[in-house]
């Protein structure tokens, strides 16, 4: 039995769907409503969330939280109150209820400044000084929370750290969908420099690493990444061939691109997992889910 925080969110919900396809026996725990089975409406900031945890579940895979840096800037409060107390407080209950693992959701966000072709790993030293992001901070203090408390008898540890997820949703889009619609309905594409570059990664391949992180011992901070860095350019160069389109194109700051490659070697030798859903696959996939509505 595992526990699923933030459930009614992009990968709360295919993490749903892939449990029910593999058997998994689950809870789901959400500050929206759903009618869907095994789904509890209840914040993590709540004392009472404690009753919806069972006693020595296997997992609480924890997603809630604001994951929006613009929901996260200049809102350092709501932020912290929401992302880092909210995050205590369902350790409290994992120890309380003798919960076997907390796997904990953060993000690439909390490396800091790239030197050119640097590639970053889980040992690459973090300087809390570079950080202006409110969110990236909530997630480092998150994190070293979790350090902290596993030093003191508490359950097993994985934190994620999840690159930038893409796939078919109707908000919060990233560069990929973004560009991808650009392409598929305008004459003109507008992008800062063609260089900038990510790791980009499907939300089944993040799901498929969430899963296998399940039953993981001790401490563990696994980055989920793509296989490779792809660029703005390439993004917009796969959209038009899927797409037979040709629209024209603005650079308005070539030279000023950000790289930020990250390796994901720890995932494959721990877990066993790899991408499996390349660039052009995972707009593939996107174009078939929109003309099939």
């Amino acid at each position: 039995m595992i526990v699923i925080t933030g459930a009614n969110g992009f990968i709360g919900k295919y993490l749903i769907r892939q449990c029910k396809n593999q058997k998994i026996e689950y809870k789901a725990i959400d500050l929206l409503q759903s009618n869907e089975d095994n789904y509890y409406t209840a914040d993590i900031l709540s004392y009472d969330i404690e009753k919806y945890i069972p006693y020595g579940c296997d997992a609480i895979i924890h997603l809630a939280g604001l994951s929006r840096d613009k929901d996260c800037k200049d809102n350092g409060y709501n932020c912290f109150n929401v992302n880092v107390m909210g995050t205590l407080n369902l350790m409290r209950v994992a120890h309380n209820k003798k919960v076997k693992q907390f796997i904990f959701a953060s993000s690439e966000w909390v490396y800091d400044t790239f030197d050119k072709n640097e590639i970053k790993d889980e040992e690459s030293t973090i300087n809390i000084a570079n950080h202006t992001s409110e969110y990236a901070l909530s997630k480092l203090v998150s994190e070293s929370n979790l350090r902290q408390k596993y030093q003191h008898e508490f359950c097993n540890v994985t934190i994620l750290r999840f690159g930038i997820v893409y796939g078919l949703r109707k908000e919060n889009w990233s560069a990929v969908e973004a560009i991808y619609n650009e392409v598929k309905t305008k004459d003109l594409v507008t992008v800062g420099s063609l260089k900038t570059g990510r790791c980009f990664i499907h939300v089944a391949d993040i799901v498929d690493g969430i899963i296998k992180s399940i039953g993981l011992k001790d401490f563990h901070i696994i980055n989920l990444q793509g296989n490779q860095l792809t660029t703005l350019n390439d993004i917009i160069d796969t959209s038009k061939s899927i797409l037979s389109k040709n629209p024209s194109l603005i650079e308005k700051n070539p030279d000023n691109f950000s790289i930020r490659n990250i390796s994901n070697k720890k995932a494959k030798e721990l877990l066993g997992w790899k991408p499996k859903i390349e660039l052009q696959k995972g707009l593939l996939l996107i174009d078939k889910a929109l003309k099939t509505g």
